[in-house]
């Protein structure tokens, strides 16, 4: 965390992420009992298993440390509906991992194999099969992510206003997924495109849910309150998105991020160049392609989109980015977005308790400090 974060606090997080951890594999433990198993189906229990093991390989539980801390912001007692809400939360994070890989052609996830490429190697003569298997794996966990609020502990009323949350968020995480496609047909995409698609692709399910959702199971009604809060997810969320397609064409460590071993499970998915090579106009490629000029320009078009450009070809074109200050202006749009989050976040003591507030307010600066 931030620097000024103090000890209590990560030890706080740190529960949040353990505790989680457990209660996720005591869902699956039991999914099979949820609910009618076409059996004896093979494909369906191993449908499960993949689900399991991406779900449970890794990730920094964000979401979830964001959920309790929302409500900390109202209260320090225990809620009813925390627990279900952090449940689906992943579980839509699931859903969005594997259909994000099937569409990226992504063959790594988390340090392992994407659910897709699973099931590309067990039916290696069957490209439909395991197409079509990863499409209703991520369809299952979707589906199962509203169940679990549902079946929740909790109120009727809490249950249908924590429904209601994810049923927009997902609506529009998958509006925000047709948009990235989109923004890569444009030749050069305007900024605030890109910071549209951020918002809604990843910064409203990643952050503004998780605010939402632990406000209300706090008792909290977020209604008045979704403007500031709004900013809040997107600012945060273009910052990171900006710090991952950084990372990306510059790399993770060295003398471009400084980031070192810290750095590596964010980052440890995606090699240096994958956007590029993906044909992804990312907020690093636009800067590059604005940047760019004459044979520079041609040269980076000409490698946008292609599986197979050599290293070299992309040490090139950081030469060209470095050399025109692209690496200087994304780190200087990054810190921007990541201070005025904080100061958006400061803006709520009147409304909520100061010391969750401060956690709030320290959090966008998490991986830029760390950054020169």
């Amino acid at each position: 965390m931030h620097a000024t974060v103090n000890a209590a606090t990560l030890e706080r997080v740190l529960g949040h992420r353990t505790r989680f951890d457990a209660r996720f594999g005591q869902y699956f433990d039991g999914l099979a009992g949820r609910f009618d198993l076409p059996l004896p189906s093979r494909y369906v229990p191993r449908c499960l298993d993949l689900l399991r093991d991406l779900s449970m390989r890794g990730g920094k539980r964000l979401r979830v440390v964001l959920l309790y801390e929302a409500a900390r912001l109202v209260t320090t007692e225990e809620v009813p509906g925390l627990a279900e809400a952090a449940l689906s939360i992943e579980l839509l994070q699931t859903h969005g991992l594997v259909h994000d890989d099937i569409i990226d052609d992504a063959p790594l996830r988390r340090g392992g194999p994407s659910t897709y490429y699973a099931y590309r190697r067990e039916f290696p003569g069957n490209g439909a099969t395991a197409l079509g298997l990863a499409v209703l794996a991520g369809d299952l966990a979707g589906f199962l992510s509203t169940q679990v609020l549902l079946e929740a502990e909790a109120p009727v009323a809490l249950r249908q206003a924590l429904l209601g949350v994810q049923a927009r968020t997902a609506a529009e995480t998958v509006a925000g997924q047709i948009a990235d496609l989109e923004r890569d047909a444009h030749a050069l995409p305007d900024e605030e495109f890109l910071h549209t698609v951020t918002d809604f692709k990843s910064a409203r399910y990643s952050i503004l849910a998780p605010l939402t959702m632990g406000l209300l199971a706090a008792g909290e009604d977020p209604a008045p309150h979704r403007a500031r809060l709004h900013r809040y997810a997107r600012l945060v969320g273009i910052s990171e998105q900006m710090r991952d397609d950084c990372l990306d064409l510059f790399g993770p460590s060295g003398e471009d991020t400084g980031e070192g071993a810290d750095a590596a499970p964010a980052v440890a998915d995606k090699s240096t160049g994958a956007d590029i090579r993906s044909g992804r106009r990312t907020y690093a490629v636009r800067a590059v392609l604005a940047a760019a000029t004459g044979a520079d320009a041609a040269l980076v078009e000409a490698a946008l989109g292609d599986p197979r450009c050599p290293d070299a070809t992309l040490e090139r074109i950081r030469e060209i980015a470095r050399a025109a200050g692209v690496d200087g202006r994304l780190k200087a749009e990054i810190r921007r977005h990541a201070q005025e989050a904080a100061a958006e976040a400061a803006s709520w003591e009147p409304y909520w308790r100061a010391e969750a507030v401060e956690f709030f307010r320290s959090l966008p600066m998490w991986n830029v400090d760390r950054m020169p």
